[in-house]
C-alpha cells in the first residue's frame, strides 16, 4: 500500500506499558481499516533526552494525586485491552537497547510483531529484565527467532544505526516520547488517540 491514508507509521519502545498498550491495540486496528504498520523501533531515552527532560524530573516526584490516577488510568486500559500489566516492575526503567535493535534485525524477516509481543510480555507481565542477554535469548525462544543469529545481529554497526536513526527521525519530525503515530504528516501521541488515528486515515482516503 501507498499514501497518506494507507500506513500508519508506529514509532515505539518496548520499555513503556503505554507504548504495549498502543501495539496490542493498534493490530485489530488497522486490520479493521485495512492499513499497514510501519513499524520503526527507537530508543525513547534518545527521544527524551534531547527534547523531553522533564520525564525524569516527573519520575523524581514521587507519589501524588496525578501519578497515582495515571497508575489508575494504565490499569484500566490494561483490562480494556486484555493485557496484564504489573507495575513497577523490578528493574525501571529498563535498558531497551537490545530488544530494539533486535526489533530492527527482525522487521525485514517478518518477524518483529512476534518478537516485540513476547519482549512487551517478558518485561511488563512476567518482570523479566529485558535488558540481560540470557532474557533476551528467552524472548526469541518465545517469538520462535533463532536467538544466536540475533545475539549476533544486534551487533551489527547497520543496525545500531539504524535504530539511532529511527530515533533520529522522530526527533526531528516533533516527536517526545513513545508511542508516536503518523498518518502522513499528522502526529499522535499515545495508545488513547488511536480512535484519532482511524479518522485521520478515514479523511485521508477522503481526500
Amino acid at each position: 500500500m501507498s499514501g497518506p491514508g494507507e500506513t500508519i507509521t508506529f514509532y515505539f519502545d518496548c520499555s513503556s506499558p503505554w507504548t504495549w498498550l498502543g501495539f496490542h491495540n493498534i493490530q485489530p486496528l488497522a486490520e479493521e481499516l485495512d492499513v499497514d504498520v510501519d513499524w520503526r523501533p527507537i530508543l525513547v531515552g534518545g527521544v527524551f533526552n534531547a527534547v523531553n527532560q522533564s520525564v525524569y524530573e516527573a519520575r523524581k516526584a514521587g507519589p501524588n494525586p496525578k501519578a497515582r490516577y495515571h497508575g489508575k488510568d494504565l490499569q484500566d486500559w490494561a483490562r480494556y485491552s486484555g493485557l496484564e500489566i504489573k507495575m513497577p516492575p523490578s528493574v525501571f526503567p529498563v535498558n531497551s537497547v537490545k530488544v530494539m535493535r533486535a526489533c530492527i534485525l527482525l522487521k525485514p524477516q517478518g518477524k518483529l510483531v512476534d518478537f516485540a509481543t513476547a519482549a512487551f510480555m517478558a518485561y511488563w507481565t512476567d518482570d523479566l529484565d529485558i535488558s540481560q542477554d540470557e532474557v533476551v535469548r528467552e524472548v526469541c525462544a518465545r517469538a520462535g527467532v533463532d536467538a544466536d543469529a540475533v545475539m549476533a545481529g544486534i551487533q551489527d554497526p547497520g543496525i545500531k544505526d539504524a535504530l539511532r536513526a529511527n530515533t533520529d527521525e522522530l526527533i526531528a519530525r516533533g516527536g517526545f516520547g513513545s508511542p508516536t503515530m503518523f498518518v502522513g504528516d499528522d502526529m499522535y501521541f499515545g495508545n488513547d488517540r488511536l480512535v484519532l488515528v482511524a479518522d485521520a486515515v478515514k479523511r485521508a482516503r477522503a481526500q
